[in-house]
């Protein structure tokens, strides 16, 4: 397979049309991993919700562009070299589904929230790679994404990142982390 063959696809944003919900939905996958709040703004609905955010900050709990937008700050605060490859898109009505491969490289803790919005779990970096299969699920409106959720193998990302098994030495980690996260947090820090 040549260097090109092997490229994660990328979709030009400028494409992005209602009269093309296939382009909308894979370009709102791109965008978490390099997008701008103004390509978010063009690509999710004022009244999109993620299903997924409910172990995110606060802030990705909402619905809309910010929201979105809060959710890729966060994975991109945890994670270097974030990419989506696209493998296969399709489409039925107002439903789109696309199977990709997440990738990235784990450099700062990564943080789960409780449903009050607290730290509950810390994954301090591990400096590890990890590449693992995701399928998202999107349904879309006014020619934007309204609707996303998710089926990722996140046990394939955790063993890749080192987070599982955990070493005695990373629980302690996981711990003092956890601690520094909910202290920053008590002072609105995150």
């Amino acid at each position: 397979m040549s260097p090109a063959e092997s490229a994660p696809a990328r979709l030009d944003p400028n494409l992005a049309t209602a009269e093309d919900p296939k382009t909308v939905c894979v370009r709102s996958i791109q965008i978490m991993a390099d997008g701008d709040l103004g390509e978010f703004d063009a690509l999710i609905h004022p009244e999109a919700v993620n299903r997924e955010a409910v172990r995110e900050p606060m802030a990705s709990r909402g619905r809309g562009p910010a929201a979105w937008y809060a959710t890729a700050l966060w994975l991109r605060g945890a994670f270097s070299d974030l990419r989506w490859d696209i493998h296969e898109i399709a489409a039925d009505g107002d439903l789109v589904a696309v199977h990709t491969t997440m990738s990235g490289r784990h450099t700062s803790p990564f943080v789960h929230y409780d449903g009050a919005g607290k730290p509950s779990q810390v994954m301090p970096p591990t400096g590890r790679t990890f590449s693992s299969a995701q399928t998202h699920w999107f349904r879309h409106a006014d020619g934007k994404v309204i609707e996303h959720w998710a089926n990722r193998d996140d046990l394939a990302t955790a063993q890749q990142a080192g987070w599982i098994p955990p070493s005695p030495w990373y629980l302690v980690r996981m711990a003092l982390a956890r601690r520094r996260a909910r202290r920053a947090a008590a002072r609105g820090g995150m």
